[in-house]
């Protein structure tokens, strides 16, 4: 394994807010606040988010709702807010740009920063940097982030991965071998399950034996794409910070269904949760597209797909999901048997018209009150303020009503 000189060549920084769309919803809904608590996509499908209490009891995501109804019945399920989301995500980079102005949207919930001379700055180590950062987000949104810094992207966002939630982890280039060690290799982003299999076949348990490979046997392992994340696993830089306006080509969400499959059911489920994703990550980087590329993996590892126009230049969920039912249509036999899907934003444009603005803009006038009412039931207790809707008794399938915001009328001149 490479051995750096220096204990920061580079300095990133990569945040990670915890369990996002929950938390966002318990600042609104703070008497769920310790409970097992899911958010659900727009038509119910299946489970977007959850927290880690619902985690601890087995619900994960991407389960479908009725299963867990079933495994857990006091789960609380939450309908998803898009627009607040966005609204507090926009908010969270705010306050991050207020320490270091070099910031890469990774997506709606994390990011990475360009921490190098910030310390001299600030006065103060990277550690009480990273502490700084958690207090600033928690105090003024009420949710909480987790923090890693290290020499590049994959390093930082392994540390803030290792101290979840609400910690911090601060790993130099001379302390990386024995963090490295600590690691298995399917912590490592951008291996999963069956290739850290396949890596315990060839003795490569740890991310330090995956480092300490040579690189022809990782180049055949891994192909291209391992010899990058073994650069960066040794401290070198594959992965440079990306914080210029270039327009994407295309944005994706795809993945494998863990088993093949023959039920259209749960290609759907999938589907869902893929478009759910895909809208934050577009609402996240503020884009809009005007064609969906809905794809299927086969048994047999053939690939088929169809492009759906969407309704004008959009990210909304809810055109992407039916966007998404009409390729799956499109695409399923009688015969079909799936081993994994994805979808595809293609045609990419600036979310930047004048009627989009107008709607933000309105939205952004009443963050302040949610940050209010949060900073108030922390003080006071919870429960102590409550908007009329989130007082409302749960429907009878048991999912909690959609959140309303208030209508402030003016009073008489």
């Amino acid at each position: 394994m490479k051995r750096l000189l220096h204990d920061w060549p580079q300095a990133i920084a990569h945040v990670d807010a915890d369990c996002f769309y929950v938390s966002c919803e318990l600042t609104r809904r703070p008497g769920l606040v310790g409970r097992p608590v899911a958010v659900m996509s727009s038509q119910d499908a299946c489970i977007v988010a959850k927290s880690y209490a619902a985690k601890a009891r087995g619900i994960t995501t991407g389960m479908p709702v009725w299963e867990a109804k079933r495994r857990l019945p006091g789960l609380e399920l939450l309908p998803a807010d898009f627009r607040f989301y966005g609204l507090m995500s926009r908010r969270m980079f705010q306050v991050l740009s207020r320490f270091s102005p070099v910031i890469e949207r990774y997506s709606i919930d994390e990011c990475f920063m360009d921490m190098q001379g910030l310390r001299g700055l600030f006065r103060c180590g990277y550690a009480e940097l990273a502490r700084r950062m958690r207090r600033a987000v928690n105090e003024e949104l009420g949710i909480t982030v987790s923090v890693g810094i290290s020499v590049n992207k994959l390093l930082a966002k392994m540390a803030s991965s290792s101290n979840k939630p609400d910690g911090s982890t601060i790993v130099p280039g001379r302390r990386l071998e024995a963090f490295l060690a600590k690691q298995n290799c399917a912590q490592v982003p951008g291996i999963g399950a069956k290739r850290a299999s396949l890596l315990c076949k060839f003795d490569l348990h740890t991310a330090r034996d995956l480092a300490c490979a040579d690189m022809r046997l990782v180049r055949r392992l891994l192909g291209k794409a391992g010899l990058d994340l073994w650069r960066e696993l040794n401290g070198d830089c594959a992965f440079p910070l990306t914080t210029g306006e270039r327009l994407p080509k295309s944005m994706a969400r795809t993945a494998s269904l863990g088993r093949r499959t023959r039920k259209r059911k749960d290609v759907a489920q999938a589907l869902a949760y893929h478009a759910f994703r895909l809208c934050m990550d577009l609402q996240a980087r503020e884009l809009v597209a005007r064609r969906l590329r809905v794809s299927i993996r086969l048994g047999n590892f053939e690939h088929v797909h169809v492009d759906v126009p969407l309704p004008g230049e959009t990210a909304d969920y809810r055109h992407l999901i039916r966007a998404a039912m009409q390729g799956l249509h499109a695409l399923w036999r009688p015969d079909t048997e799936a081993g994994g899907c994805g979808l595809i934003a293609l045609r990419l444009d600036w979310a930047n018209s004048a009627q989009q603005r107008l709607f933000a803009e309105h939205e952004e006038q009443l963050l302040p009150l949610w940050q209010a009412m949060a900073h108030i039931n922390r003080r006071y207790g919870r429960g102590t303020i409550l908007p009329a809707a989130a007082a409302e008794h749960a429907s009878a399938t048991g999912a909690q009503p959609r959140f309303r915001y208030p209508l402030l009328r003016a009073g008489p001149a």
